[in-house]
C-alpha cells in the first residue's frame, strides 16, 4: 500500500513535469491555442494512467517473480505490443475527437511515422517506469520479509526465554528444599520458618517469571528473601552486605538474574567453608551500564566460566536478550570469587 501511494505521487509528478514542458515548448507561438499543449499531454497521461492501474492491479501476479528480475521484466514487456496499438489509438482518437468538437482539425506526420514514433517513445517510458515499479516492488517485499523474520526471532526470544524460566524455577525448589529438609530433623522450628520464608519467595518469583524485565529494586526484594533463607541454614557462619547505589534501583533487569548468583556464592561459599564467610552484594550505574557483583570471600569456585544449571541459564538468557551487550564474568578477588554482572541501562 505504502508502495502504491510512492508510485502514484512519482507518477503525478513525472505528469506534471510532462505538461509544463510542453506548455513552455509551445509558449508564444501563435499558431497554437492555449488548450492544446494541455490536450496532447493530458491524452498521453489519461492513456498511460489506465494502463499503469492495470499494471497494477495484476500487481500480485508480476510479483511472483520478483527474485527472477528477468522474468518479472519479460513478462511485462511481453504485454508492449498491445500496450502501444492501444496507446496510440487511444491518445489519438481522445485528441481527434476533441478537435471536432472545437470544429478545429487536429493535423500531424503521418500514421507510419507517428507508430514509430510513438512506440519508441513509450518503449523508453515503459522501460523507465518499469525499473521503478521493480526496486519499490522489491523494496515493500524486502521490508516485509525483514518484519517477518524480526518478529520470527522475537517469539522465538520469548519461547527460548520462557523455557530457561522454566528451567530455572524447578532447580531453584529443588536446591531450596534440600537446605530445608537438612534443618527438618534438626530443628523443626527453624524448618518451619524457612518454609514459610520459601513459601514467600515462590509467590513472589511467581509474579517476577511473569514479566520480561522487572526493576532492580523489586529483584533485590527476591534476592533478599532467599538471602534469608539461606542465613537461617548457616546461622552465625554468614553475614551478608548490601552496598546498592539509589539511583541504580530503577533500573530494569531480567526476573531471578540474580539468584543464581548468591545461591553460587552459598554453595561453593559458605557450604565448602569452615571458616565464617561474608558475602558481599554491590550495584551501582556507572554510565550506560548497571553493575552488579556478588563477592564471597571463601570460595572454592574456579574463576573459569561454570558449567553448573543456574551460572549456564544466566548467560543464555542474557545472550537471548542483549545479544552480547550484558556480560557475566567470574572472578578472582582476594580470598574469594566474584560473579561480575554488567547490563545496558537501557535495553532497547
Amino acid at each position: 500500500m505504502k508502495g502504491n501511494r510512492a508510485l502514484l505521487a512519482l507518477w503525478a509528478l513525472f505528469w506534471l513535469l510532462m505538461i509544463a514542458v510542453e506548455i513552455q515548448d509551445n509558449y508564444g507561438d501563435r499558431g497554437i491555442q492555449w488548450w492544446e499543449p494541455y490536450l496532447w499531454e493530458g491524452s498521453s497521461c489519461f492513456a498511460a494512467t489506465l494502463w499503469l492501474l492495470v499494471e497494477r492491479r495484476a500487481a500480485d501476479h508480476w510479483n511472483q517473480y520478483l527474485a527472477q528480475p528477468w522474468q518479472w521484466f519479460a513478462r511485462h514487456l511481453a504485454w508492449m505490443p498491445i500496450v502501444i496499438v492501444t496507446f496510440i489509438a487511444a491518445i489519438y482518437g481522445i485528441r481527434h475527437g476533441i478537435y471536432a468538437l472545437t470544429t478545429e482539425t487536429y493535423e500531424h506526420e503521418p500514421w507510419s511515422f507517428i507508430f514509430m514514433y510513438e512506440s519508441i517513445k513509450l518503449v523508453l517510458f515503459a522501460g523507465l517506469w518499469l525499473g521503478i515499479i521493480f526496486g519499490l516492488e522489491s523494496f515493500a517485499r524486502w521490508r516485509h520479509e525483514r518484519e517477518q523474520l524480526l518478529t520470527l526471532q522475537k517469539h522465538l526470544a520469548e519461547s527460548q526465554l520462557a523455557q530457561l524460566r522454566a528451567q530455572l524455577q524447578p532447580h531453584f525448589l529443588f536446591n531450596a528444599l534440600n537446605t530445608i529438609s537438612s534443618l527438618m530433623q534438626v530443628d523443626v522450628e527453624r524448618a518451619d520458618r524457612l518454609l514459610t520464608r520459601l513459601a514467600d519467595l515462590l509467590r513472589s518469583s511467581l509474579q517476577a517469571s511473569s514479566r520480561n524485565t522487572t526493576s532492580l529494586r523489586e529483584e533485590l526484594k527476591l534476592l533478599e528473601l532467599y538471602a534469608q533463607i539461606m542465613q537461617e541454614r548457616f546461622t552465625d557462619h554468614v553475614t551478608l552486605n548490601w552496598k546498592i547505589a539509589e539511583d541504580a534501583l530503577d533500573t530494569p533487569i531480567p526476573p531471578m538474574l540474580l539468584q543464581p548468583l548468591l545461591e553460587n556464592a552459598f554453595k561453593h561459599g559458605v557450604e565448602r567453608s569452615r571458616r565464617p564467610v561474608n558475602i558481599q552484594v554491590t550495584a551501582e550505574k556507572h554510565g550506560d551500564e548497571l553493575r552488579v557483583t556478588i563477592f564471597n570471600s571463601d570460595s572454592t569456585l574456579s574463576a573459569e566460566p561454570s558449567s553448573g544449571i543456574g551460572l549456564r541459564n544466566c548467560r543464555e538468557r542474557l545472550e537471548v536478550l542483549y545479544r552480547g551487550r550484558a556480560s557475566l564474568r567470574l572472578e578472582p578477588h582476594d580470598s574469594g570469587v566474584a560473579a561480575r554482572l554488567a547490563l545496558p541501562v537501557n535495553p532497547s
